[in-house]
């Protein structure tokens, strides 16, 4: 797609992990871009000095139509959001408003405005326990925690949406998300973060005593829990993919796992990082969390057959790589 034909995208929640990593991508082949974030779990230095950051909520409709007129608008790609499980089948009314309530006024915005092309950051907890090994998009989508359903309600909406108007989405459905941006540019900066590898590499440098293993009784190998780990910016280049794939067909909306097809234990991972770094990380047996499925494995033939995907990272050394250089800027940035 030549730079003529490359409209205006605005990025939401593009200062956080994931939405950091669509805007260099979309930076690095061309697309005039600007973020949205209210900086609850973003970060200003996630986001490149020459791409327009506006500090707001995505449910401010004056700001939203203010933006989309100032940068000419013509996608969206919606990153903003909560993503903790266990948080939310502890707090569903906080992922009911920010997933879904949220994602409503964005999406009227975006139809009030014009802007025709809307890509959205979706999730596999929207299978729920899949009783397949390997999920497609036409497994049965049937949540078993908060978030799952706050995500499922968004698609539901771009949906009925798309239907009604001149309007069309792509619906991403992640697999568990993980490494960082492979020259350092970004990564996962949340403290507190819940994602194993991160919380891993965070205690191989000594910033964690240990990593609790959440669950040894599952129907798995080694009976903790099984991922599909798909690194960061292979998935931030499906995002483009996807948005070109949407201009060149107005008229279709797509829904598409986005995986590599394999999985990895607990276990595994930690035995990854271990090897990667050279140490022995504690891990602490606990109970299953609230919310988690034993296994989670994408089918990712459509997203291959669909676009031109090719993966550049699927190696799970190299993601584990990748998150322990972001880790140790992060600690020359906040001067740890």
């Amino acid at each position: 797609m030549s730079d003529i034909s490359k409209p205006s995208v605005l990025v939401t929640g593009g200062a956080g992990y994931i939405g950091s990593h669509a805007v260099l991508a979309l930076r690095d082949t061309g697309w005039p871009v600007a973020v949205i974030d209210n900086l609850t779990t973003g970060f200003t230095f996630a986001v490149p000095d020459d791409v327009p950051l506006y500090e707001g909520d995505i449910e401010d409709g004056e700001l939203l139509a203010r933006i989309f007129a100032e940068q000419g608008t013509k996608a969206i790609m919606h990153f903003a959001g909560s993503i903790i499980v266990p948080e939310s089948v502890e707090n569903p009314m906080k992922y009911y408003h920010n997933n879904t309530a949220k994602s409503r006024a964005l999406i009227e915005a975006a139809v009030k405005a014009g802007v025709p092309h809307f890509i959205f950051s979706s999730t596999a907890a929207t299978y729920g326990v899949p009783e397949v090994e390997a999920v497609t998009e036409d497994t049965p989508q049937r949540p078993i925690n908060p978030y799952g359903w706050s995500k499922l309600m968004t698609e539901q909406m771009l949906s009925d949406t798309a239907f009604a108007h001149d309007f069309n989405f792509c619906a991403l459905r992640y697999f568990n998300v993980a490494g960082a941006d492979p020259q350092a540019r970004s990564g996962q900066s949340t403290a507190g973060a819940t994602h194993l590898i991160k919380v891993a590499v965070e205690a191989a440098l000594g910033k964690r005593e240990h990593v609790a293993v959440f669950g040894t009784d599952y129907d798995t190998p080694d009976g903790t829990g099984v991922r599909d780990y798909i690194h960061v910016s292979d998935l931030a280049a499906a995002h483009v993919l996807a948005l070109e794939a949407l201009m060149e067909q107005p008229s279709r909306s797509l829904t598409m796992n986005c995986g590599y097809g394999s999985g990895f234990s607990v276990l595994d991972v930690l035995d990854a990082v271990d090897r990667v770094t050279n140490r022995t990380i504690e891990r602490r047996m606990e109970p299953r969390r609230a919310g988690d499925p034993g296994s989670l494995i994408s089918d990712p033939s459509r997203i291959r057959s669909t676009v031109p995907w090719e993966p550049k990272h699927a190696n799970l050394d190299e993601i584990i790589g990748h998150a322990l250089q972001w880790e140790r800027k992060l600690g020359e940035i906040r001067g740890e």
